[in-house]
């Protein structure tokens, strides 16, 4: 009852021995055409990376010729696969430049902005790479403005920078939570220059009150006055914009408190 397993086992091991055996001897071996036709089967049963080994091994022997767009494709698909959106998405882009007359251009032109999308961290860590995904979609649309993989840009870029938004939103609240007035009234205010339609409107200009008052109240004399105008004609902006919202109460017990502070 106990040998069968073990047999079984030992099968498996030999077979896997031998495989390892064969395939390195692939990879020593000069016969460049095998390899490439190697290369393939490994890419069709979805072992990605002895396929993209093989296939950069021959990539600059083939180069020139009918079989080097074909490597270049899979290649980048194989790093693709193995989710290495970096890379992936480096050989696409060179893939959609170096074929650019290739049926397969403009896919390769959007994998490579997809690639740029996916390696996009979360918001709350550094968004250069958001930066660049966002711009590399917009090279796609502009290149490509009819294709049917534009609404799918245009989505992604929506959601991009709803990430660079929150990134935005979260830093200049931070100020504003450690009572630096100053540099929150620049970054809330940037904020809504930058994302206009937010939905966050509301707490941000309610945000921008309360640190133009704070700032106010704890300015010398002479600023004083002129810093506490700034807070009552922020106050005016939110309850224009929002008459009957989530911070009216706040708002105007900030507001009597301005006036307090003009009528001493």
């Amino acid at each position: 009852m106990i040998r069968k397993p073990v047999i079984f086992l030992v099968l498996i091991l030999s077979s896997v021995i031998m495989s390892c055996s064969q395939y390195q001897k692939l990879v020593k071996s000069s016969d460049n055409e095998l390899k490439y036709t190697k290369a393939l089967e490994y890419y069709e049963k979805g072992d990605y990376l002895k396929s993209q080994q093989l296939f950069e091994q021959i990539q600059a022997f083939f180069k020139g010729t009918d079989k080097a767009e074909k490597i270049s494709y899979y290649n980048a698909y194989c790093y693709y696969k193995q989710k290495d959106y970096i890379l992936a998405g480096y050989y696409f882009r060179a893939f959609s430049t170096n074929f650019s007359t290739s049926t397969y251009a403009e896919e390769a032109l959007y994998l490579s902005a997809y690639c740029s999308y996916l390696d996009s961290p979360r918001s709350s860590l550094d968004q250069t790479s958001t930066s660049e995904a966002i711009s590399s979609l917009q090279i796609f649309i502009n290149q490509y403005p009819k294709s049917e993989r534009v609404a799918d840009c245009n989505k992604l870029i929506d959601e991009l920078r709803a990430k660079l938004e929150k990134k935005d939103i979260e830093i200049a609240l931070l100020y504003y939570k450690m009572s630096d007035y100053k540099a929150s009234i620049v970054s809330l205010t940037n904020v809504l220059k930058d994302y206009p339609d937010t939905k966050s409107k509301e707490l941000i200009l309610y945000s921008i009150l309360d640190a133009k008052y704070q700032y106010a109240v704890n300015s010398i004399y002479d600023k004083k006055k002129e810093r506490l105008g700034q807070a009552m004609d922020s106050f005016d902006e939110l309850i224009a914009g929002f008459p009957v919202g989530d911070y009216s109460d706040e708002a105007l017990a900030i507001k009597k408190n301005i006036l307090k502070e003009l009528n001493q």
